[in-house]
């Protein structure tokens, strides 16, 4: 099993920034990949980015340029720092990764980013 702690969201103004960061309880290097997934009120949950074992990133179009997924191997964890957000970036941010066949989740961390 493993266990992701997301932490650092929070209420920003539009064109603000926020960092989140998950911390898994087995190390990074030993897991495939680690996502980043938010969910907005009423709508499904979508991807917003990746980071695999190997430190290659992908992103959704919408988050392009302004949001950057790293990770910190000393701390054991991946943050995903977030520029000029939008109101539309509001929702729950979860993070991911497989282990054993199966998917892990974190808890999730509220971001609200107001107009």
């Amino acid at each position: 099993q493993v266990q992701l702690v997301e932490s650092g969201g929070g209420l920003v103004q539009a064109g603000g920034s926020l960092t989140l960061t998950c911390t898994p309880s087995k190390s990074i290097i030993r897991l495939n990949f680690i996502d980043w997934y938010r969910q907005a009120s009423g709508k499904q949950r979508e991807s917003v980015a990746t980071i695999n074992s190997g430190g290659s990133t992908n992103y959704r179009d919408s988050v392009k340029g302004r949001f950057t997924i790293s990770r910190d191997i000393a701390k054991n964890t991946v943050s995903l720092q977030m520029n000029s957000l939008k109101p539309e970036d509001t929702a729950v941010y979860y993070c991911r990764t497989e282990w054993g066949g199966s998917d892990y989740w974190g808890q999730g961390t509220q971001v609200t980013v107001s107009s």
